[in-house]
């Protein structure tokens, strides 16, 4: 008896000290680091996930934050499915409810968690109530000009759940008329219009030329698409670089999209008399002014000499954009890039796949690269195919977007990782005692 009782008097101090380095050495994670238990893993995911969810229904919103940034974080490095398939519904409605009543950083989380939802689901009837649910709530926000800080999220936001879940031209439109709007906005009579900032020019005209990728130019409102190209030509002279290389982006896609001489003459529909004919011809002498006009700003900026005060990289980065502009618009070659996603290259070589794979890089982070290896959306849309992973049960190297979300050892992760480990030593001490005692009876 007294040597039982020391076994496990020893255990539990054995116990007590693992618990404490469970915490410690949580804190240094290798670079070698390996998961050999996938299922382990998931599981631990899909815990601090429903702990997330949990947390979405407190009442303090700074609460509400850190567990919607734990989300973006868990969506960053994994692709979701199964917490997607079980939980999509409620994710997405305290997200729209964080977006109505929370802070303008928790509205900004909230946009973003919805923006990843929609990828992670892909195509098809959820894609399409994240839409249907979100726009609304979207077009609130980005009227509320009180805290700017949530503006470019949301607008990122309603490009993506469009880009997933809009299946017909009607409602891609209507999204790129809200976003439009921001910078064009249709003014009553006691309305005094707000000076867009560079920052929001800059954010409205990605989100715009974003969503302009997935249209076909049959079913654009052509007095629209003239009126974009002159505002586009204007913002080329702004002082900002961001404005200047979003509108030359976007004047280079809708120049890729269609003839817009044929589109133009089309306007007004066939001809039948010389007035028709004469207007057909203005039409067409007015495009090709404008385009002239388009092409000799492009060039200029392609051959820009830094100012005072101008950071070298940014002028180098507008030359090089305005060169392959200049370059597509002279000679038709298209901006053809390389982007390496593990041991495959990603190629580009039109204006639309570059906008569309920038503006997705951008609002995933260090999500990138995950989505673009496990993502089925994002390979049907570059037509993108990956190297085949391992087979499921082997070891694998983590990531390092895993390796930021495991690193605290505050974390909800470890916090989560910690408890598991509690409950296995709990069973482990249970099992222990049994063996003990049958032992004994043996005895």
């Amino acid at each position: 008896m007294g040597k039982r009782s020391s076994q496990r008097k020893s255990t539990a101090m054995l116990d007590s000290d693992d618990t404490d380095s469970v915490e410690s050495s949580s804190t240094v994670q290798s670079d070698n680091m390996v998961v050999s238990s996938d299922e382990q893993v998931q599981f631990i995911k899909e815990s601090v996930l429903d702990q997330c969810l949990d947390a979405l229904y407190e009442k303090r919103g700074s609460t509400r934050e850190k567990a919607l940034a734990s989300v973006i974080e868990a969506f960053n490095s994994d692709l979701q499915h199964e917490f997607v398939e079980k939980k999509f519904a409620t994710l997405l409605h305290q997200c729209l409810s964080s977006m109505k009543r929370g802070s303008g950083k928790e509205t900004a989380l909230a946009a973003h968690v919805i923006g990843l939802l929609a990828l992670t689901t892909g195509p098809g009837e959820n894609a399409q109530e994240i839409l249907k649910d979100s726009v609304s709530p979207i077009s609130d926000g980005l009227k509320s000009r009180s805290d700017t800080s949530k503006i470019r999220p949301l607008l990122e936001c309603l490009a993506i759940v469009t880009f997933v879940g809009g299946d017909e031209p009607e409602e891609i439109e209507k999204s790129m008329q809200i976003i439009w709007q921001l910078v064009h906005p249709k003014l009553g009579s006691n309305v005094v219009p707000l000076k867009p900032s560079p920052a929001l020019i800059a954010a409205v005209v990605s989100a715009w030329s974003f969503l302009l990728t997935t249209m076909d130019k049959r079913t654009l409102n052509p007095k629209s698409w003239q009126q974009s190209i002159s505002y586009f030509s204007t913002l080329l002279d702004k002082d900002d670089r961001a404005v200047r290389i979003a509108a030359g982006e976007a004047l280079a896609l809708i120049f890729e999209i269609g003839n817009l001489e044929k589109f133009f003459s089309g306007s007004k529909g066939p001809s039948d008399g010389s007035d028709n004919g004469g207007t057909n011809s203005r039409d067409i002498a007015q495009i090709q002014g404008l385009r002239a006009k388009i092409v000799n700003q492009v060039r200029d900026l392609s051959v820009e000499a830094g100012g005072k005060g101008s950071a070298k990289k940014d002028l180098n980065s507008q030359r090089n954009t305005f060169r392959d502009i200049l370059d597509f618009l002279e000679d038709g070659y298209g901006p053809e890039t390389t982007t390496k996603i593990g041991g495959e290259s990603l190629i580009t070589t039109t204006w639309c796949e570059l906008i569309q794979l920038n503006f997705l890089k951008h609002f995933l982070g260090g999500g990138f690269i995950k989505h673009m290896q496990e993502n089925e959306l994002l390979h049907d849309v570059f037509g993108f195919k990956p190297k085949i992973k391992s087979p499921k049960g082997t070891e694998r190297r983590i990531t390092a977007a895993e390796k930021r979300f495991y690193k605290s050892p505050n974390s909800v992760y470890n916090k989560a990782r910690t408890q598991l480990l509690n409950k296995q030593r709990m069973f482990s001490q249970d099992r222990n005692a049994g063996h003990y005692s049958i032992a004994a009876e043996e005895v």
